[in-house]
């Protein structure tokens, strides 16, 4: 019986050949995606775009999925192979808009990029009342995922690449109260606990997935300061969780540490394209292998006091129990039966 990863039983960095140097065109040299399909979510800007480049210049179709259609045809204009839908995640009928459309073009779906997010936004509602940040990062993609499930599985062997963070490790998902109706609003857990749910959807996704050759991979990319996500950060907070010295240079670490846009997206295409990977799913990755399971970090402290000790994901983010309650809890809040 294959093993599952619960609680971290498969968290074990393997030799990958890469490292946390390493580039999007290192990992996919040598990868033909000629005749694969892939739908990128926020695929025409920061990690996103570049993700939309390579994947484009390795042969593959790709369907962007965005906001801001205006901005997205100036930033998509020369590529190769590569369609343009609008989308809106924290809406539920632009979700089934654009799902349908895909759907009803019979195409196989070989990649799917969960990609799209927003970090330490302001307290903001969706129009069902939802936390923006769950809503959004995880929420969202769990109703496309959904929906776009049909052409996964006529793939016949497709992956579903999660983009979580690091910064999961603020919170774990509060399942009595994700929207912050009866707690104090903090930005911060907000972001950390949508992040946690990235990585809980794909371990539960893997699971139920993999018996239609459906794999499921979450991971950090790394701090990149180049892209717009961190727009709703001030300066001071850059300050407060060591992105920025003093003088406002960023500061590089080992794990967590500045990386460019390439290397930041290098190991959603390493998760994506892989072999080492054909038979192993429901992990979370960083620096282009496989991530520790961090059992050293506290969760009851102040995570920002301890940021350089952060690395790996949390054993809280990858129990199997939790990961199952919160697909329940999705498919209520989402109005959405996910069955596999």
């Amino acid at each position: 019986m294959e093993q599952n990863n619960n609680q971290g039983n498969l968290q074990h960095p393997i030799s990958s050949g890469f490292d946390r140097t390493s580039t999007a065109i290192n990992v996919i040299k040598d990868i033909d995606l000629a005749g694969k399909i892939a739908i990128v979510t926020g695929g025409h800007s920061g990690l996103g775009l570049e993700t939309t480049k390579t994947l484009s210049a390795a042969g593959a179709t790709v369907i962007v999925a965005a906001r801001d259609t205006e901005k997205a045809k100036k930033n998509l204009a020369g590529l190769a192979n590569v369609e343009l839908e609008p989308l809106e995640l924290t809406n539920p009928g632009s979700i089934e808009t654009f799902t349908q459309k895909f759907i009803a073009s019979r195409r196989p779906l070989h990649l799917l990029f969960n990609n799209a997010g927003i970090m330490w936004t302001p307290l903001e509602r969706d129009t069902r009342g939802y936390e923006s940040q769950f809503s959004t990062n995880h929420i969202g993609h769990f109703h496309l995922t959904a929906r776009l499930w049909p052409a996964l599985k006529q793939a016949n062997g497709a992956r579903v690449i999660n983009t979580s963070s690091w910064g999961h490790h603020a919170s774990p998902v509060v399942l009595e109260d994700p929207n912050f109706n009866h707690r104090e609003y903090d930005p911060m857990l907000a972001y950390g606990q949508s992040k946690t749910a990235n990585i809980l959807f794909s371990l539960e996704l893997d699971n139920r997935g993999k018996q239609h050759k459906v794999r499921s991979y979450s991971l950090h990319p790394g701090l990149i300061l180049t892209t717009d996500l961190s727009r709703s950060i001030t300066i001071d907070t850059m300050k407060k969780l060591g992105m920025i010295d003093s003088d406002g240079n960023p500061v590089h670490r080992d794990f967590t540490g500045v990386k460019s846009v390439s290397q930041g997206i290098s190991t959603q295409i390493w998760c994506a394209t892989s072999r080492q990977l054909d038979n192993l799913g429901d992990v979370y990755c960083e620096n282009n292998n496989i991530a520790v399971l961090d059992t050293n970090y506290d969760p009851s402290g102040n995570w920002t006091d301890d940021i350089e000790k952060l690395e790996g994901v949390m054993p809280y983010a990858l129990d199997g129990e939790t990961a199952r309650s919160l697909w329940t809890l999705t498919e209520k809040l989402s109005g959405v039966s996910f069955t596999i």
